[in-house]
């Protein structure tokens, strides 16, 4: 297990609860109504492959100067605000940071820029072979409940000349019996670091508000030690 001191923050309280079914999640935002059921297979339509072409990236999170200090880093949307995850090994919300060999490292909470939901960055607990994004987040979908088979993409994550070989999960959760969408994508660097990076929102209309700051981040990704 990654070894780490604090006080646990609000955010991961929010991202624990919302994974258990928070009370605001049974209300409907404003404008939007409620979600139509679909199957998890619908859900690679929105994540997709797409561009974040249009959205600003304002700061980045990753780097030695960031809230977040991560193998890799990634630019950010104005207001997505992030913050690191700390906690004791004998927490006993523990089990919340843990999933799939990977640590809950990072949360980049998008509720300053108006919606509900996070990006969160998880981190492997063990080094990873360079071809193992896919080996990587199967392992961390096991503990998702995913509704239906995810659907998975391969891809590459970051500006062209320094990709790296990554794979994408498109799928559907179910917490309070209305399907949900959701995406993650999985990377490795050349030195074997590896991390999932995961888009979860309130509902699947928050879902898709929020992809062009999940694309922005798979298509800006960058090892730590790359400039």
């Amino acid at each position: 297990m990654r070894s780490a001191t604090g006080a646990i923050g609000t955010g991961v309280l929010a991202a624990g609860l919302m994974a258990c079914g928070p009370s605001e999640s049974k209300q409907t935002p404003a404008g939007r109504g409620v979600p139509d059921p679909k199957p998890a297979a619908s859900a690679s339509a929105s994540a997709g492959t797409g561009t974040a072409a249009g959205v600003k990236a304002v700061g980045s999170v990753g780097g030695e100067d960031t809230p977040c200090r991560l193998p890799v880093s990634f630019d950010l949307v104005q207001d997505w605000k992030p913050k690191a995850v700390t906690h004791a090994e004998d927490d006993r919300f523990a089990s919340l940071f843990q999933q799939g060999g990977m640590t809950l490292a990072c949360e980049i909470d998008a509720k300053p820029a108006g919606n509900i939901g996070f990006l969160r960055v998880w981190v492997a607990d063990e080094p990873a072979a360079p071809g193992d994004a896919r080996k990587v987040l199967e392992a961390f979908m096991a503990g998702e409940k995913a509704k239906g088979t995810p659907v998975y993409t391969d891809l590459k994550a970051g500006p062209a000349g320094a990709a790296l070989p990554a794979v994408q999960a498109a799928y559907e959760t179910d917490p309070l019996d209305e399907p949900k969408k959701e995406s993650a994508f999985a990377a490795v660097t050349p030195g074997g670091e590896a991390v999932v990076v995961q888009l979860g929102g309130l509902d699947s209309g928050e879902h898709d508000e929020m992809l062009p700051a999940f694309r922005l981040a798979q298509q800006s990704l960058k090892a730590a030690n790359q400039r």
